[in-house]
This record gives C-alpha cells, sequence and structure tokens, in this order.
C-alpha cells in the first residue's frame, strides 16, 4: 500500500512540475569564458571562446549540455608573430565553408595583436588551416561578420588617427580579403570612455527587417564595460557611420555580475529566439582576465522593434533554455 501511495505521489508531482530538460543557470564556462560566440547549426551549439594559447570549440545538443561537454582544440601555432594571446574567436559560414576569425600576436601582450582566419570546410569541427592576417602590419582586434543582401563585411576594433579604440569596417571580396577600411564608431560618450576610450567586440544583429551591431564599450578592466549599439539607418553606405545610428549603454552589469560585453547572437533551435551570449566578471572591481565566465540569455524584443536585452541574472536564476531544444 506504501509502495502505491509514494509511486502515485510520485507520477503526481512528475505532471505539476514543469518540464527541465531546457532549463539552466549560468555560467555555461568557467574559467576561460571570455570573448564568448556560439553558433547553432546542425542539431548542436558550438561555443568558442578565449583559452589564450590555441583555439578551442565546445559542442553540445543543449545549452546546459556546453558546461560539461569536453572542448576540442581545433587550432594551436608555433609561428612566433602568432603564436599568442589567442582572443575572441569567431566561427562563421561563408562560401559554403566554415571560417574561424580571430586574434592573435606574440608571447607578450599585446602591442603585437593581429587579426587572422583560419579556413574549414563544411562541418564545423573540420579541419582548420591558416590562410593569412587580415590586415598585416596594422594593429587589431575582435574581428566579426556583418551581412547585407549584397555584400558581407569585416567589423573590427583599431586605433583611430584620433588615438582612440575605435569600430572599423571593410567590405570583403572574398572570406580571406578586405577592402579599403573605414571609420565607424569612435569612443566620445561618457559611458564609452570609462577608463580609457574604447569600442570593441562588434556583434552583427538582425531582426524585423533591421540591421544592428552591438558592441562593446569603455575600458574591460572596468565595472563600465558595456554595450553599445549601432542601427543601421535603412539606406545609404553600410561603410558610412552617417548610416548609422549610435544608443547605449542597451546592457550592463546587475545582480552580482561585472563587466557583462562582448557578446554574440545566436538563434535558438526552432529558429524563432535569438540569444545573447556574453561574458561577466564576479569581481566588483572588474576585470578582463581568464577568470571571466559566459553566460547566455534570450533577447526580447520592444514595440519598436529595437532589442530589449535586459539585465544580466544573478548565477542562482533558473533559466528556460531555447525554444526546440530536446526534451
Amino acid at each position: 500500500m506504501l509502495l502505491r501511495f509514494l509511486t502515485t505521489a510520485a507520477a503526481w508531482l512528475a505532471l505539476a512540475l514543469p518540464v527541465t530538460a531546457r532549463n539552466f543557470q549560468n555560467p555555461l564556462k568557467n574559467p576561460n569564458g571570455s570573448d564568448p560566440f556560439i553558433v547553432y547549426t546542425g542539431g548542436y551549439y558550438y561555443l568558442l571562446t578565449t583559452t589564450w594559447t590555441n583555439i578551442q570549440i565546445t559542442r553540445a545538443t543543449t545549452l546546459v549540455g556546453l558546461k560539461t561537454a569536453s572542448p576540442t582544440t581545433v587550432w594551436t601555432d608555433s609561428t612566433a608573430s602568432r603564436a599568442g594571446n589567442f582572443w575572441a574567436p569567431e566561427v562563421h559560414w561563408l562560401d559554403n565553408k566554415w571560417w574561424i576569425y580571430y586574434t592573435a600576436g606574440t608571447a607578450a601582450c599585446c602591442g603585437g595583436q593581429r587579426m587572422h582566419v583560419l579556413e574549414g570546410g563544411t562541418n564545423v569541427l573540420d579541419r582548420y588551416v591558416y590562410r593569412r592576417a587580415l590586415e598585416s602590419g596594422v594593429w587589431g582586434i575582435d574581428g566579426s561578420i556583418l551581412r547585407f543582401p549584397s555584400a558581407y563585411y569585416l567589423v573590427w576594433s583599431r586605433f583611430s588617427p584620433s588615438g582612440k579604440q575605435s569600430l572599423y569596417i571593410a567590405q570583403m571580396s572574398n572570406p580571406y580579403t578586405i577592402g579599403t577600411p573605414y571609420l565607424l564608431s569612435e569612443p566620445t560618450n561618457s559611458w564609452e570612455t570609462v577608463g580609457g576610450a574604447v569600442n570593441e567586440g562588434p556583434a552583427a544583429l538582425y531582426h524585423g527587417g533591421k540591421t544592428m551591431l552591438v558592441y562593446s564599450a569603455s575600458y574591460c578592466w572596468t565595472t563600465s564595460y558595456q554595450l553599445g549599439m549601432l542601427t543601421y539607418k535603412g539606406s545609404g553606405d553600410p561603410l558610412s557611420a552617417s548610416s548609422w545610428t549610435k544608443r547605449g549603454p542597451v546592457f550592463k552589469g546587475a545582480n552580482g555580475n561585472y563587466g557583462t560585453a562582448h557578446n554574440g547572437f545566436f538563434t535558438s533551435p526552432d529558429g524563432s529566439e535569438i540569444w545573447n551570449v556574453y561574458h561577466a566578471t564576479s569581481n566588483s572591481a572588474g576585470a578582463c582576465d581568464g577568470n571571466r565566465y559566459t553566460m547566455a540569455q534570450k533577447v526580447n524584443w520592444n514595440s519598436d522593434g529595437s532589442p530589449n536585452f535586459g539585465s544580466p541574472p544573478s548565477l542562482s536564476t533558473t533559466l528556460t533554455g531555447p525554444a526546440g531544444e530536446p526534451a
């Protein structure tokens, strides 16, 4: 009788509780969760972060699965000019192949940082080969891809003539060749200049016919490292700063998470949601080292079609994972 009662109680409890297969708590990766980038394709999430000495990709069918999956090292390098300080790798599908864009330099940080590109195959975890530096002899970091119907562009961080670390844009003739760089955004607002004038870590966002670039502003060793946004006006040359409007900050630290920036965007398995992946630190003074961790949360939308990023939740908050994940 007791066994029957317990079995019946367990069945009712199971019906009363929400499905938890998709539930997760941040962080997704800690330590070395800095500068995260996620792409969802072919039934898997692929996560890349700054791991400093190589490029690794972690694969899982659910977000929570990324926390325990073993990473695959897809690139190391012994060429002295690009064998150290690997930063901000991203994987993008262009011209029917996967390409990894990343920053690397010498073992001594950080004056030798350059942007580089690796050529892969039709599977994210296919073998990669070194293709080239994207801009030889010029300091540059955080290259990312921006897509328009007629062309794709590289957007990255570089010093402007005024000495400010700014965003630049260049049209690409192929996945490993950029055209003339143009200044897209200089850090001039107060929220972009805390601890230093910085614009970096651009990430493209597309929704409702709008094209946006979300980027990191202010110095990464401060708690004011936060996100700003450029929105394409809908007409004009994407290479021209006048074709974009700026606002910010659109996302900043909260609930014990500081320096919440250097983000990326990915879609849910069913394609109905866009998610924001970013890093944070628990250091209340701010930090820009390997102790930063990876966080993710769904993007919501305002009535005017602009994104509402909300606030970073505490690490004890249980979130429902992306729509379409396996039950």
